[in-house]
């Protein structure tokens, strides 16, 4: 008997079209002689299901999450989350999976909360031996003293970033106190905090950490390498603007320190299903510096972690049945 997967995307924000090009990408890699998938797209007025055959747009009864189809109810065995930002990433469909009893493919509901905040998850993460983290700052209003407290407490350049957004949406990188106003107001159209750091010179990594029943694994990194100031939307999701080396430039003793860094990340916060985390080698210590964790992290054809299961020799077919077998198997 197939397994019934509700591949969930769309979603309230910014991130509504990765997320249903998120989705193109695992549907096309699940073997159909296994799963029935049914694509289920949430949006603020309406969840639901279009049949791929005849155009039929079908609501998802939200009291029980099932389908009416014809005179079937369909229910599913699992959620495969393919939705960035609110409410895939959040933890709000989470929540609302728990009270239904549908096991899913992220973390908890606690979980996704605490890591969108990108504040909460630096505080959770700062302990952990051999990672560090950026001085920051975490504002909660808009106000004209911001600008005076920042420049008292942190030392330019800047990252300015909404503090539970995705995509790099509402980041700027502040060289001059002159840029921070544009800077912050910028932010706090994504969100009502916001996150200043003080900018870590050195190369940006990313590596994917996911769950199985054999432990923890990490795929290979990727190193991040951008003709832009910073890796921005425009950055992440345009061809040739950035160049992705996959397994990264990292030497033995530095790759063996990032992975035992990302295990111990992705066990501090409780994580299950796969997630991506971003660092910093820091040129002028070369130690590691946490950017943030992705619990939702895109598959998109130009995505990290399609490079990294590529590279660790799988094919994204059985990773994304690892995703689904191990989620059944924590029921």
């Amino acid at each position: 008997m197939k397994t019934v997967v509700a591949l969930v995307t769309g979603g309230f924000t910014g991130e509504y079209v990765i997320s249903l090009r998120t989705a193109n990408t695992i549907e096309e890699h699940l073997d159909p002689e296994r799963f029935e998938v049914y694509r289920i797209v949430i949006e603020s007025h309406s969840w639901h299901y279009i049949d791929k055959f005849t155009g039929q747009k079908h609501e998802i009864n939200r009291n029980n999450f099932t389908l009416q189809i014809k005179n079937q109810t369909i229910g599913f065995n699992i959620v495969f989350m393919a939705l960035h930002g609110s409410p895939g990433e959040d933890g709000k469909l989470q929540g609302y999976f728990d009270m239904l009893n549908i096991p899913y493919t992220t973390c908890d509901a606690t979980t996704s909360a605490i890591t969108m905040n990108k504040g909460y998850t630096k505080a959770i993460v700062a302990d952990i031996p051999q990672l560090h983290v950026a001085r920051s700052k975490q504002l909660f209003s808009n106000t004209p003293e911001n600008s005076a407290l920042l420049q008292a407490s942190l030392q330019l350049p800047y990252f300015v970033k909404p503090n539970n957004g995705g995509s790099s949406v509402g980041m700027s990188k502040v060289k001059t106190a002159a840029e921070l106003p544009d800077a912050l107001e910028k932010a706090f159209k994504e969100d009502n905090q916001v996150l200043v750091e003080e900018f870590i010179k050195g190369r940006e990594f990313t590596i994917g950490v996911y769950k199985t029943r054999y432990g923890i694994q990490t795929l290979p990194t990727t190193e991040v390498i951008t003709s832009k100031e910073f890796f921005d939307f425009e950055a992440k999701y345009t061809p040739g603007i950035t160049k992705e080396i996959t397994p990264g430039n990292l030497n033995e003793e530095e790759l063996e320190r990032v992975q035992q860094i990302a295990t111990a990340v992705y066990e501090k916060l409780n994580c299950k299903g796969i997630t991506r985390i971003d660092f910093i080698l820091s040129e002028k210590d070369n130690e590691f510096y946490f950017i943030e964790i992705n619990t939702v992290p895109g598959q998109t054809t130009h995505s990290f972690i399609p490079q990294q299961v590529r590279a660790a020799g799988m094919s994204l077919g059985d990773f994304y049945t690892q995703l689904i077998q191990t989620a059944l198997a924590d029921v």
